[in-house]
C-alpha cells in the first residue's frame, strides 16, 4: 500500500517524539566490545562492536551531536526502522542511544564494503555485478516511494555488499531522507548524482522532494560503476559534459554522442535517457531498470567506440562521490 505523503510525515513525527523522549546516556564500553572502524566521514564513524552479553555482531553509527540536531538523528533512525522489512535496505536494530559527544544506532552488517570500493578507474565494475546491484536497488527505491520516502543520497559508498559479486546488497544512509512533498533546499555543494533541479536552485529556493530525485541518481550511479567515470561534476549547463549530454538528449540524430558514452548498447542507453531525463517531470521511475535487466549493457571491447582521454575531471576516483 503506497502511503499519502502526509500520513507518512505525520508517523515519522510521532515516532521522533516518542524515541527521543526514551534515549538512554550509557558508554559504549560497558555493553559492547568494538572491533574494528568500518567507516567514518564528516557525520562521524561507524564501527563493527559485538554486544557483550548477546554476542550478536552489530555496526554501531555514531553521529557528533555538535553537529547534529537530535531530531535529524531521530529522523534518520526512525525511517531507517521503518524500512527494515526490505530485504535490500539496511536493517536498523532497535538499539539506539547517547554517549557524551555521540547520538548512536545499531544497524545489521554487511562486511564486504560498498560498491565504491569495487570501482576501478577508467574501468567500472563487471556488468553482471552492475546488473545484480541495479536490480536490488530498483526495488528498494521503489519499496521506499511506496513507504512515501525520498532517499536524496543515492551513491555507490551508500550501497553496501554482503558479498563480493553483489548477490545481497544494502542501501543505507538516511540521513538526508525525507517524505514526499517535504521542501527542501540545496545542499551546499552538488554532486555528479545531484539532480539538475536541485542544482539550479537559488539561496532561500525551495522545492518539493519527490522520487525523481532519487531516479536521476540511480542513473548516475549506473554510469560509474558501469565505466569508472562521472558523467559530469555537476548537471549545470557550465559544466561542459552536462552541457553536451543534454544537447546530445535533447536531439540525438543532429547532436553528437558524448565520446564517454561510446562503451553502452542502444538499450543501455535508452534506459539512462529515461532515468537521466533533464525533466523530472518526464523522468522514468526506478523500477524501469528491471525491464533491461536481461538485454545486453556494454559493447563488446571491439565495438565500443575508444575510450576518452582520461582527466581528471571525469575520473571516477578524482573524488569521492
Amino acid at each position: 500500500m503506497k502511503l499519502v505523503p502526509g500520513d507518512i510525515a505525520k508517523r515519522l513525527e510521532e515516532m521522533v517524539l516518542l524515541t527521543a523522549q526514551n534515549l538512554p546516556q550509557m558508554e559504549v564500553a560497558t555493553s559492547y566490545t568494538i572491533l574494528r572502524e568500518l567507516g567514518s566521514g564528516s557525520f562521524g564513524h561507524v564501527l563493527m562492536a559485538v554486544h557483550q552479553q548477546q554476542g550478536t555482531p552489530m555496526a554501531l553509527k555514531f553521529v557528533h551531536k555538535k553537529d547534529t540536531e537530535l531530531q535529524d538523528f531521530m529522523n534518520e533512525y526512525c525511517i531507517a526502522l521503518t524500512l527494515g522489512a526490505h530485504p535490500c535496505i539496511a536493517t536498523a536494530l532497535g538499539i539506539t542511544f547517547q554517549t557524551l559527544h555521540h547520538y548512536v544506532f545499531a544497524q545489521e552488517l554487511a562486511l564486504s564494503g560498498d560498491l565504491f570500493s569495487l570501482m576501478v578507474p577508467q574501468v567500472g565494475v563487471p556488468e553482471q555485478q552492475v546488473k545484480r546491484c541495479a536490480l536490488q536497488l530498483a526495488s528498494a527505491l521503489e519499496y521506499m516511494e511506496t513507504k512515501g520516502l525520498v532517499h536524496r543520497d543515492i551513491k555507490p559508498e551508500n550501497v553496501l555488499l554482503c558479498d563480493p559479486s553483489c548477490r545481497r546488497i544494502k542501501l543505507t544512509d538516511f540521513g538526508l531522507s525525507c517524505p514526499q512533498g517535504r521542501a527542501i533546499e540545496a545542499l551546499p555543494e552538488s554532486l555528479p548524482y545531484t539532480a539538475p533541479e536541485l542544482c539550479v536552485l537559488g539561496p532561500n529556493a525551495y522545492l518539493e522532494a519527490q522520487p525523481s530525485l532519487d531516479t536521476w541518481a540511480l542513473g548516475v550511479l549506473l554510469f560509474c560503476v558501469l565505466t569508472g567515470y562521472f558523467p559530469w561534476l555537476t548537471a549545470v549547463n557550465a559544466d561542459r559534459y552536462y552541457r553536451n549530454f543534454v544537447c546530445w538528449h535533447r536531439s540525438p540524430r543532429f547532436s553528437p554522442r558524448p565520446p564517454h558514452w561510446g562503451r553502452f548498447t542502444p538499450h543501455l542507453l535508452e534506459m539512462l535517457q529515461g532515468l537521466l531525463m533533464p525533466n523530472p517531470a518526464q523522468r522514468s521511475p526506478a523500477n524501469e531498470v528491471m525491464n533491461y535487466i536481461k538485454l545486453p549493457w556494454l559493447l563488446p571491447e571491439g565495438q565500443s567506440r575508444p575510450r576518452p582521454r582520461p582527466s581528471r575531471e571525469l575520473l571516477g576516483t578524482s573524488r569521492r562521490c
